[in-house]
């Protein structure tokens, strides 16, 4: 009996919150002031009406994927005959060219609209204003151009990929075969999308090179700057953590490991104290190096030399001679056993 009155009782409550509205009503008034304080803080061009909006990121994610799908091709053939996958690449690439031109055009615009309002707070050099005005004025041209360099690009970009590929494969005793480090390596990955992104990059495509990098860092948890330079058969083994930085120069036949950080040393800074850019920040890694894992490396005028490996936990801030290996002392270590003697007192770690 008692349980049925609970039931009841219970029903009934429900049915009451059901019918009370319990929806979070904000002030008008309160609308209005956070709205006005954000306007406020907006830098705007001259023309708003025609203001770009931001690249989607999804549309950029969708870009990668549709890219990745025609650097290894195989992998997306429902048929492998070679005539299938000719076929169906040749449509890709041609609706692949049309998505990369209409998200070209809109980094274009964006970058070229948010150089002319930043000159607002005088962050802009008047050659730069002048250059994004030309840009618009001829946006679809420069569009199109952008977009057809880099598909050009693609055979050169999918010919150095399998090289990374190889790369892997026979620097990974667990590695079973080609398919595997297509499909399963982070570092791959990194790469595939590095290679593409520095393609954008050197074109000078506003945006998109940097997203894509950004989206490939929260997959893979490896940070690549497409400005980076990298050669053939470069492999990142594990790769959480790796860090490579915008003016880093690699060589071929490189590996690096988990926890790697190719970065600066230090900014250089001009008479009003404000960031020089475009220098060389970062190390230059020669052919056949070998970085181990959480190894650091600093400095644009730090070179490792060819066929040089650096250890572990190794920080390095000025150049290694060709064929030098670098490794820290060992340790010193202390060790207790487990049960500790009645002249020690029990040592209590909380964690």
């Amino acid at each position: 009996m008692a349980q049925r009155l609970n039931s009841k009782n219970h029903m009934q409550a429900e049915k009451h919150c059901d019918e009370v509205d319990t929806s979070l009503k904000i002030e008008t008034e309160t609308s209005n002031r956070i709205a006005d304080s954000i306007v406020d803080s907006l830098v705007f061009t001259s023309d708003t009406t025609v203001a770009s909006p931001v690249p989607d990121y999804d549309n950029v994610v969708d870009l990668i994927l549709r890219l990745k799908a025609i650097v290894y091709p195989v992998f997306c053939a429902v048929e492998h005959s070679r005539e299938v996958v000719r076929e169906r690449l040749r449509i890709e690439v041609s609706d692949v060219g049309e998505a990369l031109y209409q998200l070209v055009r809109r980094c274009i615009l964006r970058d070229a609209q948010s150089c002319i309002a930043m000159k607002q707070h005088g962050c802009e050099e008047a050659d730069a204003i002048e250059r994004s005005k030309q840009l618009i004025e001829n946006l679809d041209e420069h569009s199109r151009h952008f977009t057809q360099k880099f598909l050009e690009t693609l055979p050169a970009i999918r010919e150095s990929l399998m090289k990374d590929v190889q790369a892997a494969y026979d620097g990974d005793p667990a590695c079973r075969n080609f398919d595997e480090v297509i499909l399963c390596y982070p570092g791959l990955n990194a790469v595939t999308i590095h290679r593409m992104a520095h393609e954008l990059y050197l074109l000078d495509v506003p945006f998109l090179p940097r997203m894509m990098a950004e989206w490939s860092h929260s997959e893979t948890g490896i940070d690549i700057h497409p400005g980076a330079t990298i050669g053939d058969y470069f492999f990142i083994d594990h790769g959480t953590g790796v860090v490579i930085g915008e003016t880093c120069e690699i060589g071929k036949n490189v590996k690096i490991y988990q926890g790697v950080t190719l970065g600066a040393l230090s900014f250089d800074k001009d008479e009003r104290g404000e960031l020089v850019r475009g220098t060389k920040r970062h190390p230059t890694l020669e052919d056949n190096v070998i970085i181990y894992a959480n190894a650091t490396v600093l400095g644009g005028r730090t070179v490792v030399g060819d066929g040089s490996i650096i250890g572990s936990s190794v920080w390095i801030t000025r150049s290694v001679s060709p064929g030098t290996t670098v490794t820290m002392k060992t340790p010193s270590l202390r060790m207790k056993n487990q049960q500790p003697d009645d002249s020690e007192g029990l040592i209590d770690y909380q964690i």
